[in-house]
């Protein structure tokens, strides 16, 4: 029954459809088009504004990270070193 009402339906349009005279000047997005690409445009800001934001997150994570291996591989040859019997390879600075 619904199958047979739905047929109807569509046939009703596309007989409405071929009645009716196509003008192809009339034809333009309207407001909803331009409220549709604005909406699109004002997302695609905020998404390239938060990429950025994560992406120097990321950057100054992975340098941290680097300086924490250096300070860490430091330590570990000073203590090396000591158990060694040798010197501290680091320089004395006087500040």
């Amino acid at each position: 029954m619904f199958a047979a009402t739905a047929i109807h339906f569509a046939s009703m349009l596309a007989e409405a459809a071929e009645s009716e005279q196509f003008d192809p000047n009339k034809v333009t997005p309207g407001f909803g088009g331009f409220l549709v690409i604005a909406l699109l445009a004002i997302a695609l800001f905020f998404l390239g504004f938060d990429m950025v934001r994560r992406l120097r997150r990321a950057k100054y994570r992975a340098e941290i990270h680097e300086e924490l291996a250096a300070e860490i591989a430091e330590r570990d040859a000073a203590a090396q070193a000591k158990e060694q019997g040798g010197t501290d390879p680091r320089p004395e600075t006087k500040e």
